[in-house]
């Protein structure tokens, strides 16, 4: 005599249930998401909150300063005339903006290649890595400005003293990350490399390198940010040769030109941005299939 469980009884009854729905009853569907839905929840706050600190700006601006202390806070629409629509100011802006670009762009690539063989070198031995990462932390806790006037001396006041500037900035972020990320890789993968007999430099490629991507790509956009900051920090102090956006802000700042500081300060801030932008959209392109990069 054939023995049908319980179980089974009620496997084969949710079965048929599922194939041949009661009518009356509710069906459980999935709804996919609008696009549209997440799309506007995205960039409705972000939005929203820009029009609060507009709003705020413009009370400040009108109802808290004098007259004569307005260009503490100048209006947006002044800021909008005398600093980006003025042809003087604007071609100024242009320039000293292509000059920031070149700058913190150069440096940030130099950082990029520093910071990755440096990191790889120093997650191939633990004795490499007890030798050189106090260095890069060094590097990071030094305040730049107090290295400044040092560089200043040994390279000069031109071009090349200001990418060392970007590049000092711009190196810890991506020695950091690149480590973190290569060290993170799985044991068991490790494991299993070495079982089948992979050599240091088959595991890095094929393993370690592309499970340290997410954590390259974080570094990159953290280091494209400083890049910038250190690109105006070197305008501010090495005053000679094309000036950029840091030139742009101390003689707007002298003369207290309010409108167009705010518009270099402005520009500045967006080109920050924006590369930050850029680099996130590289990265997701890059391990996005695979890895849920932000």
């Amino acid at each position: 005599m054939t023995t049908i469980s319980n179980e089974t009884i009620v496997s084969d009854s949710v079965e048929a249930l599922d194939a041949h729905p009661t009518p009356g009853l509710p069906v459980t569907a999935t709804i996919p998401k609008a696009k549209g839905k997440n799309r506007a929840g995205r960039w409705v706050p972000p939005v929203l909150v820009f029009l609060a600190i507009v709003g705020v700006w413009y009370l400040i601006s009108l109802f808290v300063l004098d007259p004569h202390l307005r260009f503490l806070l100048p209006l947006p629409q002044d800021i909008l005339i005398k600093g980006l629509i003025d042809p003087l100011s604007f071609n100024a802006l242009i320039v000293a903006l292509y000059q920031t670009v070149i700058v913190s762009m150069l440096g940030l690539a130099i950082a990029i290649v520093i910071g990755i063989v440096w990191a790889v070198a120093m997650s191939q031995a633990k004795w490499i890595e007890r030798s050189l990462f106090p260095y890069a932390v060094i590097l990071q806790c030094i305040p730049i400005l107090a290295l400044v006037p040092l560089i200043g001396f040994w390279f000069g006041y031109e071009f090349q003293s200001r990418v060392l500037v970007c590049v000092m900035i711009a190196l810890f972020p991506m020695v950091n990350n690149t480590l973190f990320g290569l060290q993170s890789v799985d044991k068991g993968h490790r494991e299993l490399f070495k079982l089948q007999g992979a050599g240091r430099l088959t595991t890095l490629v094929k393993l370690s390198f592309p499970a340290a991507l997410p954590a390259i790509f974080a570094g990159m956009r953290i280091s494209a940010g400083l890049a910038v900051v250190g690109a105006i920090v070197g305008d501010q102090f090495f005053r000679r040769g094309t000036p950029g956006l840091g030139i742009l802000i101390s003689n707007y700042s002298s003369r207290l030109q309010g409108e167009q500081l705010f518009a270099t300060i402005i520009t500045a801030a967006l080109f920050g941005v924006l590369i930050f932008w850029l680099f996130g959209l590289i990265g997701r392109r890059a391990v996005g299939k695979w890895y849920d990069f932000n």
